[in-house]
C-alpha cells in the first residue's frame, strides 16, 4: 500500500520503539477518523517483542485515516494513520442525504484462523455489513487473538450484540467455522486449541533457546534460614518508615544479593565472543521476572547496586506496577546485567531457570515456607526458603558462584550483616 502525505495531510509512521525492531501489532486504537489530536495524544497502543507501548501523534489535527485495525501487525516505516492538520472546512450537504460518512478502519484481508467462515443466509450474522465491526470487550478480544480467533466470523450471544468469552472459547472448538457443530468423535476440534506466538511470547522463546544453547549452564541451591527476614520485612511493615510503598520478601533478597555482587565483583560480567574476552561491567541493572498475560518479561531497575533501601523498594514496587498493568517502557527492557526470579510466588520451592541473553547470572528465589531447622543447637520450626543461582560457566566458576550464593544467603539470615558489608 502506498500512501503519500501532502502539505495538509501528515502520516504517521509506525516507529521503532524499541532496539532495532522490525514490526509491532495494533492492540487498539484510541481515537476514530474525525477526532481531534493533538501533539503528544496516545493514539493506539502496540504489542512489539519487548512490551506494550503506548504510541503519541507528534501532530494537531484531525485523523483523517486509519490504516491498521486491531490484530494487526506492521512493519516499521509503515502510515498507520493519518493527520489533516489544516483548519477545518464547511462540508457541502446535499439535501436529503447529510455528510457523506467516513471510513473509520481501512483493513487489509486477513484469512481465517480456521476453516471455511460461511453463514446462514437465514439471519444476519456478524460478517454481514449491516453488523459493522464485531464488538466486544478488550479481555474477549485477547482471548480471541491468543486462540487465534476470527470475530468477525462469531455470532454473538451477548447482550446488544457484544461477543462474550465463551462465544470465543466455543469457536476456537468448533475451529473457527460458525455453523459447525461439534461432534463427540472429532477429537481435533475438542481437544486441541493452537494459540499462536508472537509479540512478548515468540521473543522470549527465542531468546531462551538462544541462551541454552549458547552458554554453559550451571546451577548452585542453598537452603535459608529466612525468619529474622521474615521479621525484619514485618516491622518495616508496621513502622511505615518507607510510607506506602509495598514492602515484602523479594525486598530484601534484592538487597543481599546485591550486597553479595559488590562484595564479587566478578560476576558482573558478559561475555564477548568475537574477541574471546570477559568484560567486567561496573554498573549493576538488576532485572526482576515478571510474568503478564502476554507473556515474561525483565525490567531492569538501572544502576540498583548504587540505591539505598528505601529507593530500591520504591524502583521495584514501579516496576511491578507498570509489568501488571503492561505499561513497561521498552528502555527498561534493555541492557539488564543480572536477574530474580520470584518463583516462590507461585508456591515452587525452587528450580535451575535459563539465563536471559547477555547475563552472567540469575537467582531464583523460592517460596518462603515454615519448615524444621536446627536453630542454636537444637530442632525448631523456622521460617525457611531455598535459593538457586544459576550462571554462565564461561564467566562465573562454581568457586566465585557460591561464594555469592553463601553471602546471599549470610544477609538473608542476618540482616544485621548489611550494615557491616555496605
Amino acid at each position: 500500500m502506498t500512501v503519500a502525505a501532502s502539505p495538509t495531510r501528515q502520516l504517521f509512521l509506525m516507529p521503532d520503539v524499541g532496539e532495532g525492531l522490525v514490526e509491532a501489532e495494533i492492540i487498539d486504537w484510541r481515537v476514530q477518523v474525525g477526532e481531534t489530536v493533538t501533539d503528544g495524544q496516545p493514539v493506539c497502543e502496540v504489542e512489539t517483542a519487548k512490551a506494550a507501548v503506548e504510541l503519541p501523534i507528534p501532530y494537531d489535527g484531525v485523523v483523517a485515516e486509519i490504516f491498521a485495525a486491531p490484530g494487526e501487525t506492521v512493519q516499521v516505516g509503515s502510515p498507520i494513520i493519518a493527520v489533516d492538520t489544516a483548519p477545518a472546512e464547511r462540508q457541502e450537504v446535499l439535501v436529503g442525504y447529510g455528510p457523506r460518512e467516513a471510513t473509520t478502519v481501512r483493513r487489509r484481508p486477513r484469512k481465517p484462523a480456521g476453516g471455511a467462515s460461511g453463514l446462514s443466509s437465514a439471519a444476519p450474522g456478524p460478517t454481514d455489513p449491516s453488523c459493522g465491526t464485531p464488538r466486544a470487550k478488550p479481555p474477549v478480544r485477547k482471548l480471541a487473538k491468543d486462540h487465534g480467533v476470527e470475530l468477525a466470523g462469531i455470532r454473538p450471544s451477548g447482550p446488544d450484540g457484544v461477543i462474550t468469552r465463551k462465544d470465543v472459547l466455543d469457536a476456537a472448538r468448533r475451529g473457527d467455522d460458525p455453523t459447525a457443530v461439534a461432534e463427540p468423535g472429532d477429537a481435533v476440534s475438542a481437544a486441541e486449541v493452537r494459540i499462536p506466538v508472537r509479540g512478548v511470547r515468540r521473543a522470549t522463546a527465542r531468546a531462551m533457546v538462544a541462551s541454552a544453547f549458547t552458554a554453559p549452564h550451571a546451577t548452585e541451591f542453598i537452603d535459608v534460614d529466612m525468619t529474622r527476614s521474615m521479621k525484619f520485612v514485618r516491622r518495616l511493615k508496621a513502622s511505615r518508615e518507607l510510607g506506602d510503598v509495598p514492602v515484602g520478601p523479594l525486598l530484601l533478597v534484592a538487597t543481599a544479593y546485591l550486597t553479595a555482587m559488590r562484595r564479587h565483583p566478578g560476576i558482573n560480567a558478559v561475555w564477548d565472543e568475537p574477541n574471546q574476552e570477559i568484560v567486567l561491567r561496573q554498573r549493576i541493572d538488576l532485572g526482576i521476572a515478571a510474568a503478564t498475560p502476554r507473556g515474561l518479561i525483565v525490567p531492569h531497575i538501572k544502576d540498583a547496586g548504587r540505591l539505598s533501601l528505601d529507593r530500591l523498594a520504591s524502583s521495584l514496587a514501579a516496576l511491578t506496577a507498570q509489568a501488571r498493568s503492561g505499561r513497561t517502557p521498552p528502555g527498561d527492557l534493555r541492557g539488564g546485567t543480572t536477574t530474580i526470579t520470584n518463583i516462590g510466588a507461585l508456591g515452587v520451592d525452587g528450580g535451575a531457570p535459563i539465563l536471559n541473553p547477555g547475563e552472567a547470572s540469575i537467582l531464583a528465589f523460592g517460596a518462603v515456607r515454615r519448615r524444621p531447622w536446627v536453630h542454636k543447637g537444637k530442632p525448631a520450626v523456622r521460617d525457611v526458603a531455598t535459593l538457586s543461582l544459576t550462571f554462565d560457566h564461561r564467566l562465573v566458576d562454581g568457586e566465585l558462584g557460591a561464594r555469592v550464593l553463601s553471602d546471599t544467603a549470610a544477609v538473608l539470615e542476618n540482616p544485621k550483616l548489611l550494615m557491616v558489608w555496605r
